[in-house]
């Protein structure tokens, strides 16, 4: 294959304007389309042929010893016979660079049958029998092919492989092939491919198949009359509007697919499809189709596995690309192809256009799930992805946990959440475009699944996908997944205490989404649509310890710190200015659910403070964190929480009082208070709010009490493990 810069000197842009469609791309068959035309002028060059080459399938066979066998015939007299000069019948020698060419090898993608060229591909370590088959079937199976007789049959020069099919039916040179080319290779066994060359006139040289036009015309219909023969098909083919060119034209049915998009055994996809007919349903010329084929490995290159799927992720530019795009294109292209390295294909083209305008560059995005051989669902598609999506989402990912007042403090009091450098989305690192683009981004925090045993409907792929693609994702799914993955991490017996990391992940993830220039959550529920909305922290909002704690009426050290979260947080906000952009006439259910919503991280933060001061203060194996776990969290329950934790605040505060502590009012008075104004009004019995919903922002809250400290307490050491 050429580089990048033999592609473009080779290739300058007159020429290769000359070679390329002239319309746009507007679906993944054109994005296919100019994939398969780079991919052959890259390898096999241009002209009518090229497309049908398959240079790069016996590319690791170039340069290495016994490569090439190749059967001279001399078909110069009135009978053809075996070559007697030279280096007689057969010739052993290396498959070299520049033979690839005039070789001409077309590879056919199948265990049992022959090459679709008269150049055939040996199996691996292939010994002399077997190769000694192989170099007989040029003359016995090949030249007898129905659809070669054909081709040549109306060909100037179809007497040469006339000529090569009699001269098969004589045992004697049959025989002779077998002996001369096993005494060649001495016995041993190696890998090769086998071909024929004919001399046609008596001082003539010996020519290769890639100089005759009989062989690669009669190489060209056998790959044809696959496209067309297909899953038991007689003939699927007919004249219509090609979909790749626009131009009327002969197409075809049974056309393979690099990423088996369109099957013929897939009925499901298309009920009632009459595989006959399918190039009705799906008209792809031939050209067109063998040109779609050749995109494999740009393809394959493109995709990365994840969650039990491939992910897909082909980049292409808006609208028809000039050439100076295109030489970009093939550069990426290239790297995917030939760097071995760990980065996903989103990282790579990143690092290409970091410092360029990329808003031109677009990718096809979908995921692939298999179930069978040649049998995949494929869901999640669409040709608006960017680099802005991803690369945007790690970087204010990044930015939400290093740099706002959410996780960050420079007081002496904690943050309203924890960070920890051990966890990859509770810490700011370069990692983060490829925990976005690779999926990890979701997996720490969706629930868990056997990707062995994952399904189309896996909402982890789904959100990936749409991200890539810069399509929103429900809330719903989010809290769904968030609250799961929460509850699995408190039944775990490996894990020990509250999952607080995981929950401050998924907030901080939860952030992300909701950025405004993103754009990357929606809901169709009133009540959760301030949950979309960017919140609105920043960074040094408290005074000193020193100075919060000279407060006249004795307010708690913390309380400015608590009612700046809630405020800038849309999601449970007394009122936002966020509320301009949302419909009015949903205003008051949606500040109803939002007070609720409150509710529940208030009624978490006191649980999370009593625990706190049991397990610290009081030595206590199970605190009133294990004692209301998220799962037993229901609207029905609100209120039995909520006196448990009040009852044991007032309980705490008498004990410390009777020890001689002097402080006005309660232990955590900023929380009870907030707490008593949410929960009176109105009654939990008659609140509304989806119960993920409410579990979510319960451990939220948990998680908040329990990192509500003086800051010289996160010397403490963790309490859960670190993953």
């Amino acid at each position: 294959m050429l580089s990048p810069d033999e592609f473009r000197e080779e290739y300058p842009p007159e020429r290769l304007d000359d070679e390329l469609p002239d319309t746009p791309i507007t679906s993944l068959r054109t994005i296919q389309y100019l994939y398969g035309k780079l991919y052959t002028l890259a390898t096999a060059g241009g002209g009518t042929y090229g497309p049908y080459l398959t240079p790069d399938e016996a590319g690791d066979l170039i340069d290495t010893d016994d490569s090439l066998i190749v059967v001279r015939v001399d078909l110069s007299g009135e009978q053809p016979v075996l070559a007697t000069d030279g280096s007689g019948p057969i010739e052993v020698t290396r498959y070299s660079a520049d033979l690839v060419e005039r070789v001409g090898h077309c590879k056919y993608p199948a265990a049992a049958g022959i090459d679709h060229s008269i150049t055939h591909q040996a199996g691996r370590n292939s010994d002399p029998e077997k190769l000694a088959r192989y170099a007989k079937e040029r003359l016995t199976k090949w030249a007898t092919d129905p659809v070669v007789q054909e081709a040549s049959g109306d060909h100037e020069d179809g007497w040469i492989v006339e000529a090569l099919a009699t001269l098969g039916e004589d045992d004697d040179a049959l025989d002779r092939i077998e002996d001369e080319l096993t005494t060649k290779l001495g016995g041993e066994s190696t890998t090769a491919l086998l071909t024929v060359r004919v001399k046609t006139e008596p001082d003539g040289e010996y020519q290769w198949p890639g100089d005759l036009d009989v062989f690669k015309e009669a190489m060209r219909q056998r790959k044809l009359s696959k496209l067309v023969t297909k899953n038991k098909a007689d003939d699927s083919s007919g004249e219509a509007t090609d979909l790749v060119t626009g131009q009327r034209t002969r197409t075809v049915g049974t056309s393979e697919d690099p990423q088996n998009y369109f099957l013929g055994k897939q009925l499901e996809k298309f009920p009632g499809l009459d595989i006959e007919e399918a190039w009705r349903t799906h008209s792809i010329s031939e050209d067109a189709a063998v040109t779609v084929m050749n995109a494999e490995t740009f393809v394959e290159a493109c995709k990365y596995p994840t969650f039990g799927a491939k992910v897909y992720y082909l980049p292409y530019f808006f609208g028809r690309a000039s050439t100076e795009e295109i030489y970009e294109l093939y550069n990426l292209l290239y790297q995917a192809t030939t760097e071995d390295d760990d980065l996903t294909p989103v990282e790579k083209a990143c690092e290409d256009f970091q410092d360029q305008d990329d808003t031109a560059l677009r990718f096809y995005v979908s995921a692939v799930m298999p179930h069978q051989m040649s049998r995949y669902d494929v869901f999640g598609e669409t040709l608006n992805g960017r680099l802005l999506y991803p690369r945007d989402l790690a970087r204010h990912h990044n930015r939400i946990v290093s740099d706002t007042s959410a996780f960050n403090t420079d007081t002496d009091w904690s943050a309203p959440l924890p960070t920890n450098e051990n966890w990859g989305l509770l810490t700011a690192d370069d990692e983060a475009l490829h925990s976005v683009s690779s999926g990890w981004y979701f997996y720490q925090t969706f629930a868990e699944r056997d990707d062995e045993e994952a399904d189309a409907d896996d909402p982890r792929i789904e959100a990936l996908v749409s991200v890539l693609g810069g399509d929103a994702i429900a809330v719903e799914t989010l809290l769904s997944e968030y609250v799961d993955r929460i509850i699995a991490d408190e039944d775990d017996d490996d894990l020990e205490g509250f999952p607080s990391f995981r929950v401050a992940s998924q907030f901080a993830q939860l952030c992300a989404l909701a950025t405004e220039t993103l754009d990357l959550l929606t809901t169709d529920d009133p009540g959760k649509r301030p949950i979309t909305i960017e919140p609105d922290y920043e960074v040094d909002i408290m005074e000193s310890l020193e100075d919060i704690q000279i407060i006249p009426d004795g307010g708690h050290p913390a309380a400015p710190k608590l009612e700046s979260f809630i405020e800038d947080t849309p999601a449970i906000a007394r009122t936002s200015n966020a509320d301009e952009v949302l419909d009015e006439a949903d205003a008051e259910h949606r500040q109803s659910v939002r007070n609720q919503r409150r509710g529940a991280f208030m009624l978490g933060a006191l649980v999370g403070e009593v625990g706190s001061y049991q397990e610290y203060s009081e030595d206590r194996s199970t605190t009133l964190v294990d004692q209301f776990p998220v799962k037993s969290i229901t609207q029905s329950r609100v209120k039995k929480v909520t006196r448990e934790a009040i009852g044991k605040t007032l309980t705490y505060t008498r004990q410390e009082k009777k020890s001689g502590g002097s402080f006005p009012g309660t232990k955590f008075e900023h929380v009870v208070e907030e707490l008593r104004k949410t929960i009176v009004k109105p009654d939990p019995d008659d609140w509304d709010i989806d119960t993920e919903d409410l579990r979510f922002y319960y451990a939220l809250g948990v998680t908040y009490g329990l990192n509500d400290h003086p800051e010289w307490d996160n010397q403490a050491d963790d309490t859960e493990e670190d993953i």
